[in-house]
């Protein structure tokens, strides 16, 4: 495989990563229902309601995916290293945002009359699943950029090469004349002789 194709790859795989954890964030991922309260309540919590860590660390992910392109060397090896530790930071606040105690507390948190509920019911489903696992392709992004990414071809490479010729060949085509042959000192110097500088003297119009 090429460099450029294993960072294209690599992108994808970070890409995905961020964009199930924000996915994710904002699907619900509990319902508590207190059935013995003052007044029956049930409240569905999505993942943003429970802490919304890996929400937030999704979109520095996405962040991460731009800079991972970039950059170049050493630099980007340091965003790679930032990107596992995004992904690994979702993985672990989308397992933590699930535990009963802050499910609980962040329900009671919504309506305080869900506080006064002796037992409340809570059911989980598998969203928060769907976040841990973007916070692992994100990880492994992270690694792979880490590891290989110095190899990597940067994506203004071409343009640099290619700019000074380019620039050259635009000013050419203003004056007429071929790249090179532009001297702003000579023109000023035909001027104080009395010359015409945009005068050709090879006989042509």
């Amino acid at each position: 495989m090429t460099p450029g194709r294993e960072r294209g790859l690599t992108a994808l795989l970070c890409a995905a990563g961020a964009g199930l954890a924000l996915l994710a964030a904002g699907r619900t991922w509990a319902v508590v229902r207190a059935e013995d309260a003052i007044t029956p309540l049930t409240q569905s919590l999505t993942g943003g309601d429970l802490g919304g860590a890996a929400g937030a660390l999704g979109w520095a992910g996405l962040a991460g995916l731009a800079a991972l392109f970039a950059t170049r060397g050493r630099a980007r090896a340091a965003v790679g290293a930032l990107l596992a530790l995004f992904g690994a930071g979702i993985a672990y606040a989308s397992a933590a945002a699930v535990q009963r105690p802050n499910v609980l507390s962040a329900a009671g948190d919504k309506s305080a009359l869900m506080s006064l509920g002796t037992d409340p019911a809570m059911d989980v489903n598998l969203w928060w699943m769907v976040s841990v696992t973007g916070g692992v392709l994100l990880a492994a992004a992270g690694l792979a950029t880490a590891v290989r990414g110095r190899r990597w071809p940067g994506m203004s490479a071409r343009y640099e090469r290619a700019a000074p010729r380019g620039a050259a060949a635009d000013a050419g085509k203003e004056t007429g004349q071929e790249p090179g042959q532009q001297d702003p000192s000579a023109m000023w110097k035909s001027l104080d002789r009395g010359e015409d500088p945009t005068a050709r003297t090879d006989g042509r119009p």
